[in-house]
């Protein structure tokens, strides 16, 4: 009933475009809505921090309940303080100033960070983590407690790969058996204490209100109280601190989970990985291929702002937390280079077959024996992993997919875009990832169908693979019923094959399909034109 309420005047004051005086009930409201102004926009404005009564739905433990009379925790309002002149940090900045507003009002030592997306699903949850804090013998070192992330409103068959099956579950049980998993931005537990420095290096505050050990005697409507929340949550604040280098959120990256979880690693601290039974949380998945693809370029983006930074996960990462720690964060901060072995195999023996050149060794030849056994190897133990998490053969053969799709896409185009911002020519912003639901576009993805209606760059490499890979499919298909001898053709025949059937949604878009999930026109043709050019390129060189 509350969130109904709070919905309705919303929408209505969107609407309206103001606040109408009898939506404001006292001076406290008065005070928080008088600072919107014409000035006032989403880059430019002051701090905001409004503990609200019972209309807004943000709570005040001193005198709201709920049906059966028990008081309601503290939810208070916080909107830092931005301006167009000061770096703001994106969703790491935004965290820091959590974590001293929080310090500030009530200092709790356990911290929960949570995805908007994201919702509780286990009320015991809670109590499940304090008993990992309360250890004697984990407590002294131990950061945080990271659930996994699982999703709600995923299709039958997840044809995105959405789930993250390995990333977010499967590895982070191998990181478990070392120094515990890396921090993935939401289903966290953190001590306060471990954002302050190292276990044995702490960090000390500008003030001692920050400071971990600090009581907070006061109550949270003072004035004292909020005019010291309103200082700390200022855009000025950090300027000359430890801030987002040695203490809180780390700045850095776009991946600020990932990379504030490996240098609390670096500094000692070690983490836990808690995967019961009931997800602790649920949270929505992007439904468009366009919005998966964009979520992981930005990924993959701050994963090589890690790799090439002074803190590289391979020299610095070995130095602090040993070599299997280092490679396991290598893993990943280096993702993106997957794009150099998917784009050679996507491109080079199929136009080396439409040039009827073999660049695989034949049946007849040893080493044909060397490369099955190396595909079946890899190949069964990705299968075997993925089936005995619970993966379905339908999710795991779409997992492959999207592996293929992102290699040629976000892997490859995230890679470019970094390359040219680090020789100055082009710059990147943090952009977030869609989860607003479009009713026919969410019937699509139920569906089982892809979702291909954004005219964007990320999908000319993957629409010229597959006319590539198809035609010159269907041409070695051809002079092999006509009795022509292909012999040293067959494992290029195999693998182009493999691309084609990966690429069937891309077919269905291109040529099959008139929704407004359908691939772009202006696409297929670039796509087109950019195939001949590599054709007829490679006939002169082959």
């Amino acid at each position: 009933m509350m969130y109904e309420d709070m919905k309705m005047k919303v929408e209505h004051v969107i609407d309206k475009g103001e606040v109408i005086e009898e939506y404001i009930s006292d001076d406290q409201q008065h005070q928080a809505f008088n600072k919107w102004t014409k000035s006032f926009s989403r880059m430019d404005h002051p701090t905001v921090i409004q503990i609200m009564s019972y209309e807004q739905v943000i709570l005040d433990k001193s005198k709201d309940t709920d049906i059966s009379g028990q008081l309601m925790p503290n939810l208070i309002y916080v909107s830092r303080e931005k301006s167009k002149t000061s770096p703001h940090h994106f969703k790491a900045g935004a965290l820091n100033v959590l974590l001293r507003v929080s310090a500030v009002m009530t200092n709790a030592p356990i911290i929960l960070t949570q995805d908007c997306d994201m919702y509780s699903n286990d009320p015991q949850t809670p109590l499940r983590i304090l008993c990992y804090f309360s250890d004697p013998a984990l407590k002294s070192n131990l950061a945080f407690i990271q659930f996994p992330q699982r999703f709600h409103g995923l299709n039958r068959d997840d044809i995105y790969a959405s789930e993250y099956k390995r990333l977010f579950k499967i590895n982070s049980m191998g990181f478990d058996g070392l120094k515990g998993p890396n921090y993935v931005g939401s289903g966290c537990f953190f001590r306060r204490r471990a954002l302050l420095g190292g276990p044995s290096t702490p960090v000390p505050p500008e003030i001692p209100e920050l400071g971990p050990d600090h009581v907070v005697r006061k109550p949270i409507i003072s004035q004292e109280i909020l005019s010291l929340a309103h200082r700390v949550a200022g855009c000025n604040y950090e300027n000359q601190t430890g801030w987002g280098s040695q203490s809180g959120f780390r700045y850095g990256s776009l991946v600020e989970d990932f990379y504030t979880g490996y240098r609390l690693q670096c500094e000692g601290w070690k983490s836990l990985f808690c995967n019961p039974e009931r997800a602790a949380f649920l949270g929505d998945v992007p439904i468009t291929l366009f919005d998966v693809l964009s979520q992981c370029k930005r990924w993959c983006i701050g994963f090589f702002e890690v790799a090439f930074s002074k803190y590289n996960t391979l020299i610095f990462g070995s130095q602090s937390m040993g070599v299997l720690m280092s490679l396991a964060y290598s893993h990943y901060a280096l993702w993106p280079i997957w794009c150099i072995p998917v784009t050679f195999y996507s491109f080079l023996p199929q136009l080396a077959l439409l040039n009827q050149v073999s660049i695989f060794p034949k049946i007849t030849e040893p080493w044909f024996f060397l490369y099955v056994f190396l595909f079946l190897g890899a190949y069964g133990q990705d299968f075997l992993d993925f089936v005995l998490d619970g993966g379905t053969v339908r999710k795991w053969w779409n997992a492959q997919r999207m592996w293929m799709i992102r290699g040629l896409s976000c892997y490859l185009f995230s890679s470019i875009e970094y390359l040219l911002k680090s020789v100055g020519i082009s710059t990147h912003g943090f952009s977030l990832t869609s989860k607003v639901v479009d009713d026919e576009q969410s019937k699509r993805y139920g569906q089982g169908i892809f979702e291909f209606g954004v005219p964007s760059p990320l999908f000319v490499p993957l629409t010229v693979a597959a006319i590539i890979n198809l035609f010159s499919f269907l041409l070695v298909l051809t002079q092999f019923f006509s009795g022509k001898n292909t012999e040293g053709l067959c494992l290029q025949m195999i693998l182009t094959g493999s691309i084609v059937l990966n690429c069937l949604p891309v077919y269905g878009a291109i040529g099959l399909r008139n929704d407004a999930g359908k691939m772009p026109t202006q696409i297929t043709i670039i796509s087109t034109f950019v195939s001949v050019a590599l054709y007829y390129a490679s006939s002169l060189c082959l």
